[in-house]
This record gives C-alpha cells, sequence and structure tokens, in this order.
C-alpha cells in the first residue's frame, strides 16, 4: 500500500501491481529490475528473474489486492500491456468491486478494446529521444492513435530541459494528444528538483500539466516491497 508518485492521481492511496518484462530499455529506468536481467542493481547483485518475479493466477492477485483495502490499484512495469490479454479479467473484477484502475503504459503496444471497455484510466508515457530506444521502437502510431482515441487517459513526458519540452511539442501536435503532463526525470531529490526548476515556466507557458515524483520527494530511491 502506498501513494501514486506522479501524473493526473498524484498522492492518492493506492497499491501497486507491478509486471515484469519490457519491449524497451530506457537509459534511466528506475524498475530495471523487471526487464533487464543483464543489468546488476547498486548493491553489485545482478537482476535474476527468478527471485523478481512470481507467477500468479489472477484469482489470487485479486485477492492480494483486495486486502489492500484502497481505492485504487495501479498497474505497472515493465510494460503491462505485453500481459493484457491477463490483465482482462483482473482488471473486470477490480472494476466490479468499484475499484478504479490506472494502467501505466509506454504506449507502444495497442491497447484491445476488452480492456478499455472494462473502464480503466491509462498513463501513457511516450518516450523521448534521451531514453536510448530508437524512434522506431518508441513512437508507434497505431498505438498512440488508439490511445489518443480513449476515453479516459493521460499522456505524460519524462523531461530534463526546454529542448525535451520541444520533442513533446512535435509528438502532441502529430498525435493530436490532449491531457499532456510533464514530469522531471530522476531517481534522487536533488535531480528531479533541478529539472523541475528548469522546466515548470515553460510548461505552464505551453498549457501542459506538471507532475513532481512524490514517491521519490518522500522515499528517495528506496525501492517499494
Amino acid at each position: 500500500m502506498t501513494v501514486q508518485g506522479e501524473g493526473p492521481s498524484v498522492g492518492r492511496r493506492c497499491a501497486f501491481l507491478r509486471l515484469g518484462g519490457c519491449n524497451l530499455s530506457c537509459s534511466w529506468c528506475d524498475t530495471p529490475y523487471t526487464w533487464d536481467w543483464t543489468g546488476v542493481s547498486d548493491t553489485g547483485v545482478a537482476h535474476n528473474p527468478a527471485t523478481e518475479l512470481t507467477a500468479m493466477p489472477w484469482p489470487e492477485v485479486l485477492e492480494k489486492l483486495q486486502n489492500f483495502r484502497v481505492p485504487m490499484i495501479v498497474v505497472s512495469g515493465g510494460e503491462p500491456l505485453n500481459q493484457q490479454k491477463r490483465l482482462i479479467p483482473l482488471v473486470r473484477a477490480l472494476r466490479e468491486t468499484g475499484k478504479r484502475v490506472e494502467i501505466e503504459s509506454n504506449g507502444t503496444v495497442l491497447p484491445s478494446p476488452e480492456l478499455i471497455d472494462a473502464g480503466v484510466h491509462f498513463n501513457v508515457s511516450p518516450k523521448l529521444s534521451h531514453s536510448g530506444d530508437s524512434e522506431k521502437r518508441r513512437l508507434v502510431p497505431g498505438a498512440l492513435k488508439a490511445f489518443v482515441s480513449a476515453p479516459d487517459v493521460d499522456f505524460k513526458f519524462v523531461c530534463r530541459d526546454h529542448a525535451d519540452l520541444d520533442e513533446v511539442s512535435a509528438v502532441v501536435e502529430k498525435y493530436g494528444m490532449s491531457s499532456v503532463w510533464i514530469m522531471p526525470e530522476g531517481r534522487n531529490s536533488d535531480d528531479v528538483q533541478r529539472h523541475l526548476s528548469a522546466l515548470g515556466d515553460e510548461v505552464v507557458i505551453r498549457g501542459w500539466n506538471l507532475t513532481t515524483r512524490l514517491h521519490v520527494a518522500v522515499w528517495g530511491e528506496k525501492r517499494g516491497v
């Protein structure tokens, strides 16, 4: 149990369901233990899928999430939509009990109509060039157009400086995105604050929304359990 640390629901009480595996490899990713099996942790220990990931039937996942007794569930990763067929019955069950369900996605995987119809909120975070991934990998037109057409979606971009904001402008204009949020890149409070200060005024001028990373401000780089 925790709070949502970023985006339009920042500060709201929730529980996280974190899934493994990702089709991108962002250079600044703060959850490499969910997908980077060649990498090592800050303590020098190799990321091991055998210890990081646990296979579990969705009814058991549902029971564990319900036991947190929070109004909102955030499904994150990795890239959750790589497993969206498995998510559909879980999301439907959560929605039937009145839970708000937010799914964090990098926007490269086409969301299924069944998942959209289940009533989830999508926080879509298309990656910019500083992620280190090629444009072909990180910006998938068909998937982004589907998200733009979804009834409940926000777009969140990780930025460091004004050049990043120019890159965001090009993507937003090309795909007709609305409800745009800018979030400072950073895994520690100093980096987050520095980038937030550099971006704030310009984000307001451009008519977008601004979010910090609340979990970094509160817990630093400490990993959740």
